[in-house]
This record gives C-alpha cells, sequence and structure tokens, in this order.
C-alpha cells in the first residue's frame, strides 16, 4: 500500500515505515501528525485517486527530528563590473516517519487518530485581518500663524568671459 500525499507545497509518494524529509511543520519531536491532503491510495491493486482530494483519507506519522538541510550556495555576478555577492541558505526540515495510512478515516477508532494529532493542511489558514485601532479623540492644538514667505534671492549676474592672459615674453640670456 503507498499513498500520494502533498505537504509544503510539495507531493510525496510514501509507504508505512518511510522516513521522509518535508518542510518544517513547527512539531516537537515525537508528536503524532496527521496528513489529510491524500490525493492517490493505492491498495492491493484498488487505487482511489482524488478530486482533487481523497476524502476521509488520513496519513498518520511521528515526528522523528527538525534538523536543517544542506547548504545551498546562491551567487551572482556581473562581469567586468566588479560585482560579486554570495549568500548561503539552510532549509529548516521536519523528519517524519510513516506510520499507517487509513483510506477511510471514518473507520478507524476515534483514539487512534486523537493521540495529540497536529493536522497539516497545506492551504493557507484563513488570517484575520488585525483588529482596527479606535481612532483617538481630537484635541484642540492651538493655532499656529502661517509664516511669510520670504523673497527669494536675486538671480545671479551674468559675467562676461575675461579675455584671455598675454603670453609672457622670454628673456633671452
Amino acid at each position: 500500500m503507498y499513498a500520494v500525499i502533498k505537504t509544503g507545497g510539495k507531493q510525496y509518494r510514501v509507504k508505512e515505515g518511510d522516513l521522509l524529509e518535508i518542510e518544517k511543520l513547527g512539531a516537537e519531536k515525537g508528536r503524532k501528525i496527521n496528513f489529510d491532503q491524500i490525493l492517490l491510495i493505492e491498495d492491493e491493486g484498488r487505487v482511489l485517486v482524488g478530486t482533487p482530494v481523497v476524502e476521509n483519507a488520513v496519513v498518520r506519522a511521528e515526528v522523528v527530528e527538525n534538523i536543517k538541510g544542506d547548504k545551498v550556495l546562491i551567487f551572482k555576478k556581473k562581469r567586468r563590473k566588479q560585482y560579486r555577492r554570495t549568500k548561503g541558505h539552510r532549509q529548516e526540515l521536519t523528519k517524519v516517519r510513516i506510520e499507517k495510512i487509513h483510506p477511510d478515516a471514518k473507520l478507524v477508532p476515534e483514539d487512534e487518530l486523537r493521540v495529540e494529532t497536529l493536522l497539516v493542511r497545506t492551504a493557507a489558514p484563513e488570517i484575520e485581518p488585525p483588529a482596527k485601532k479606535a481612532p483617538k479623540p481630537a484635541v484642540k492644538q492651538a493655532v499656529k500663524p502661517k509664516k511669510v514667505a520670504e523673497p527669494k534671492a536675486a538671480p545671479k549676474k551674468k559675467t562676461e568671459p575675461k579675455p584671455a592672459a598675454k603670453p609672457k615674453k622670454k628673456v633671452k640670456e
């Protein structure tokens, strides 16, 4: 039996017992998690394909550890311009072990799925906009007198170019 799950914007083909490195989930080591975005399940020749996900299907996994991936170097260069930039990036990952694939979670006992589970959804969570602050009460301020604009400086006079300097005569010795 295997399943295709979607998490972190990627799709993974998983079997029971697989060790998988996925995008960081924010779960502690040893925590049980459930993936509900199951795109396909194959069980002994019987294939369930979701539209887009298989309804009521759950893949149960346990967080093994939170790690950082290999360092990726980003190098930018513009030739003949003495421009070079080097950056590095290490992606934070979560290593999970797939425990069980449930094609129909309704048939699974409630306590088996409920043990400290974190439901992983790939869709962006609905975030409420921050509450708007109440407007501040109007405070009367003293009226400041307006500044009178000062006259601008007089325009510069055009000067005529000076005549070229006369060449100096060389004294013969």
